[in-house]
């Protein structure tokens, strides 16, 4: 499996193509569907299980100043109601990096993509026009072979690090998916 493997799943996929146009008809700055929408979908495809779950929070990430706080969760209230077949979670990284210890704020939605916790998690995908453009600053290996280890950014920190363990700890992904390999979490 490859990148163009995935943009031909995620288009041919009803659900996620759904998502990605009405993402893009929100004309949010910067705006992309990510993390585990994407990454779950992958390991779903991957374990022969349905692809697209409907209990999977639809991530999207985007980097407007612009656009307050408050502002965002209007807006992901307003998908919520319009869309309810599918678990929004809208965040406007210009609010987000304080979550994380020790993170200056992000640059753009890509800068944020890349300071996830988890390399098999820092993946993003938007339309531009017909084109389906994706983000994999760590390529796709990690999500293919169900690894899951922190990104340089966590793994260069304590405190971010001691997050990256207790994160990967709460999800429990290993009882869905049989094959996970849990990296820098024990010891």
């Amino acid at each position: 499996m490859n990148l163009e493997i995935v943009r031909g799943l995620l288009l041919n996929n009803r659900d996620n193509n759904n998502i990605l146009k009405i993402i893009q008809a929100q004309n949010l700055q910067d705006a992309w569907l990510c993390a585990g929408t994407i990454r779950n979908f992958i390991w779903n495809y991957l374990s022969n299980n349905p692809n697209f779950d409907q209990a999977t929070d639809v991530d999207v990430v985007f980097n407007d100043p612009a656009i307050t706080y408050e502002e965002t969760v209007e807006i992901e209230q307003e998908l919520k109601h319009a869309y309810p077949e599918y678990e929004w979670e809208l965040k406007n990284k210009v609010y987000m990096h304080p979550h994380n210890p020790n993170t200056e704020p992000y640059e753009s939605s890509r800068d944020a993509i890349s300071k996830f916790p988890e390399c098999c998690t820092a993946i993003g995908a938007r339309l531009i026009d017909d084109h389906l453009e994706i983000f994999c600053p760590y390529g796709i290996e990690d999500i293919i072979q169900f690894k899951v280890r922190p990104t340089p950014h966590f793994q260069n920190n304590p405190e971010r690090m001691k997050k990256y363990k207790e994160r990967v700890l709460s999800k429990n992904w290993q009882i869905r998916w049989t094959k996970i390999q849990l990296e820098e979490v024990y010891g």
